[in-house]
């Protein structure tokens, strides 16, 4: 075990380190986050690998569409696209201390209904004794270049961490630091299918206090599953251009949650085309079809509760229509109980605070589970 230890070590002496020409402000310094700052070792991000992207062809590394989608796709999806939602680096290390250094790609670091550490922040989680991940530590931004420790004075050992990206910014840059004379092993993306998410804010990830809490992340996690997310916010709309992209990909499952930004109109005249789509270039994937939460005030709007039961009503005629076309291996969620019923679930009455991401999360994991085991 020492030995291995120990070469391990030796052979990390040998990685090129990135930089990213960063310089801590005076504010930070005063913070006293760079005590160390001359016995510290970066490791690029680019060199560890981002888990969680679709394509490799992307114009900024932290992209979630290929470079081809611009000019192709609407210019706002293009824009959510550029957003490092549902990305996450993976390490191992000894350090009692672990830093980290990033530039945002936008001036905006918060939103009036999502805080600072959800939009823009970075999350870390560690695994414990029995190899389960849980929550370390946050970073809310005050300004688009950051450069602190994520997490001081850890308990001794190595263990595996997992660093989420944030949901509702980009990253232009991006690096974790240890102590300098500590062990660290890059833990490349996993080669296992992931799960492919596609849908709207919801997916994206609002209005979720940390990345880690976005549902998809909650899934991976318990799942023990890579992940794709590509939630984008009010523009998950089954159009055409975006399923050709997905057809692309390779995922275990199709998980297509689009309902809360369509009307009963464009739900029967989208998605059977869409599975159609999918199924032609994925002959046997999973594809489960997902209706839309009830907003938590539903009980008090008429039009509201009308809007679900229109829209749900038109993917279940969807997905009667599919089956007896004979489009195997399709699945579907309903979507009472996404949020639950106690109206306490969401931030704004549409969109899920922690306790909604996890009641999410709850919905899905049986449904996913019994996918997982029948392929």
């Amino acid at each position: 075990m020492k030995k291995n230890y120990l070469s391990r070590r030796k052979f990390n002496t040998r990685i090129i380190l990135g930089t990213l020409g960063l310089s801590a402000t005076q504010s930070l310094i005063a913070q006293n986050n760079f005590k160390l700052k001359g016995q510290i070792n970066w490791y690029n991000a680019q060199y560890i690998g981002v888990e969680g992207k679709g394509w490799t062809d992307t114009k900024r590394y932290f992209d979630r569409l290929p470079a081809k989608a611009e000019g192709i796709v609407r210019r706002p999806v293009w824009d959510l696209s550029r957003h490092s939602a549902g990305m996450c680096l993976r390490f191992e290390t000894d350090s009692s201390n672990i830093y980290i250094r990033y530039k945002l790609h936008l001036e905006s670091l918060s939103m009036f209904h999502m805080p600072a550490t959800g939009v823009s922040g970075v999350d870390l989680y560690g695994e414990d004794g029995d190899g389960i991940s849980r929550w370390v530590s946050v970073i809310g931004p005050e300004e688009q270049k950051v450069e602190k420790s994520i997490a001081k004075g850890l308990a001794p050992g190595s263990r595996r961490y997992t660093l989420y990206l944030p949901l509702y910014n980009g990253v232009d840059k991006m690096e974790i630091g240890i102590e300098k004379g500590n062990f660290f092993n890059p833990l490349h993306p996993r080669k296992e299918k992931p799960i492919l998410f596609y849908g709207t804010s919801i997916m994206q990830g609002a209005c979720a206090s940390r990345p880690g809490l976005a549902f998809p992340a909650i899934l991976g996690r318990r799942l023990k599953r890579p992940t794709i997310n590509l939630g984008f916010s009010g523009n998950g709309i089954m159009e055409n251009e975006i399923v050709s992209l997905l057809a692309e990909l390779d995922p275990c499952v199709y998980v297509i949650d689009c309902l809360p930004n369509m009307d009963e109109s464009s739900v029967s005249e989208r998605t059977i085309p869409l599975v159609k789509r999918l199924r032609k270039a994925n002959k046997k994937t999973p594809i489960l079809l997902v209706e839309d939460r009830s907003f938590t005030n539903t009980q008090f709007f008429p039009s509201t509760k009308l809007h679900h039961f229109k829209s749900r009503i038109a993917l279940k005629d969807a997905f009667a229509e599919l089956n007896n076309q004979g489009v195997g291996n399709l699945y579907y969620l309903d979507g009472d109980n996404l949020l639950g019923r106690d109206g306490e679930a969401a931030t704004d009455g549409s969109h899920p605070n922690d306790l909604g991401m996890i009641r999410y999360a709850d919905a899905y994991e049986p449904v996913l589970r019994s996918i997982l085991r029948q392929f």
